[in-house]
């Protein structure tokens, strides 16, 4: 399978909405609770500083955001996210996402990608942060409101871009 990663386009944006609603909608990942329509997600995916998207067999494969974590004298981190298909998962979409906006990122003048709530249980998000380099910031108790109610700790991760 080729993957192609390229900067989404306004015909992108149904599949787009459709794979981070999922996210969404699972509850376990992305802190956002509401899904997007098709103009909210258009709206949302053009105020990102770099949205890309991962197009592979005539499909969207998966997407990432890219924006400054901060402001002003921390400007300098970005942070992003990512979502891949739940039928393409497992086929290393995810790990050229990454690379890509690491890439992306430097060009972009960021030094540093800041991950701000890696759920501590999603264990391939993890892994995949850490074969690339990312290393872990310390345990935040309880940080995530998971979809059951419950409380999920999170890990926030870094990796240098220079």
């Amino acid at each position: 399978m080729d993957i192609a990663i390229r900067e989404f386009s306004a015909d992108d944006i149904p599949e787009m909405a459709d794979i981070w609603n999922s996210i969404v909608e699972d509850g376990i990942a992305f802190p956002q609770e509401e899904t997007l329509g098709p103009s909210e997600a258009l709206s949302f995916f053009s105020s990102q500083t770099y949205s890309a998207v991962a197009a592979a067999d005539g499909l969207i494969a998966g997407l990432y955001i890219l924006h400054p974590n901060n402001v002003g004298r921390c400007g300098h981190i970005c942070n992003c996210s990512y979502a891949v298909r739940k039928d393409m998962r497992g086929r290393h979409i995810g790990e050229s996402l990454v690379r890509d906006s690491m890439a992306a990122g430097r060009r972009l003048g960021f030094r540093i990608m800041q991950f701000n709530a890696v759920v501590r249980t999603n264990a391939s998000a993890r892994h995949l942060y850490e074969s690339l380099g990312f290393k872990p910031l310390g345990i935040i108790p309880g940080g995530f409101h998971m979809k059951d109610g419950s409380y999920e700790d999170i890990v926030p991760y870094y990796a240098e871009l220079v």
